[in-house]
């Protein structure tokens, strides 16, 4: 029986310190491995060329433009995609094996639970987990999209799930946090405003408390112990600062208009 083929993708800038385990997780579930960077100024397009010959260079673009010239250049309609702060766990390796031998489906893709490391512990719960991401997909069944931030692959046809989890080592400490926080936040807030969403009160004052309330005691980020306080905490900063910045932007504009 043909295997199922499958072409690992990874899109990446600085990750010298993590893209090494995402290129080490996928040996030997994956038919080949490319790699998109986009100006490294450290160690990792040496590290990549360690694993793989099919690194290429390109400007930055944005998340979903660099992950879909990524995807374009897969000679495989089968993909894995990865950040380069993830790595395939020893269960969904396993499962990937099995799935690689068994007989061809016609699902368009697979949703895979990506559970997160955070502040020494793994996150189980809150809005971080389980964290359903498609990552295995046909790529001739569909295209990256989303906005400057959220970006995800948009397939038409029936999708299934995978059990083994996708390891997120994502924030090293709260620094790195927040400054993704700075940087994410804004992204988000100007999709908004292009999407004609504008803040008000009710965004400023009452949405930061919900989310808390919805992650550490809907979703149980009480039983994370105290990093599942600080993730709710950080999740309502995170609302907080999108909608201040979506009104900030809103100012600017009445500011323009009224020269």
């Amino acid at each position: 029986m043909e295997l199922n083929q499958i072409s690992a993708v990874i899109i990446c800038c600085n990750e010298e310190e993590k893209i090494e385990e995402a290129l080490k997780s996928v040996r030997g579930i994956v038919d080949e491995t490319i790699v998109v960077d986009s100006g490294s100024q450290d160690r990792t397009v040496e590290i990549c060329r360690r694993y793989t010959d099919r690194v290429y260079q390109r400007s930055w673009a944005g998340y979903r433009q660099q992950k879909q010239y990524a995807t374009d250049q897969a000679r495989n309609d089968w993909v894995l995609s990865l950040d380069a702060d993830e790595v395939v766990s020893p269960e969904l390796h396993a499962e990937l094996s099995q799935w690689r031998c068994a007989a061809a489906d016609d699902l368009s893709g697979y949703h895979v639970p990506r559970k997160t490391f955070f502040m020494g512990r793994w996150i189980q719960h809150t809005s971080w987990y389980p964290d359903w991401q498609l990552r295995l997909f046909r790529r001739s069944a569909g295209r990256w999209g989303g906005g400057r931030v959220h970006e995800s692959f948009k397939v038409s046809g029936t999708i299934g799930r995978l059990q083994g989890h996708l390891h997120h080592y994502t924030y090293s400490n709260l620094s790195e946090f927040l400054q993704q926080l700075d940087r994410f936040s804004s992204l988000a807030a100007a999709d908004l405003f292009d999407r004609g969403v504008r803040a008000n009160l009710y965004h400023i004052i009452a949405d930061p408390p919900l989310v808390f309330l919805k992650n550490y005691i809907l979703r149980q980020g009480f039983r994370d112990g105290p990093q599942g306080m600080v993730v709710s905490i950080l999740s309502s900063a995170s609302t907080l600062f999108k909608y201040l910045k979506l009104w900030e932007l809103q100012h600017r504009q009445q500011e323009k208009a009224r020269h």
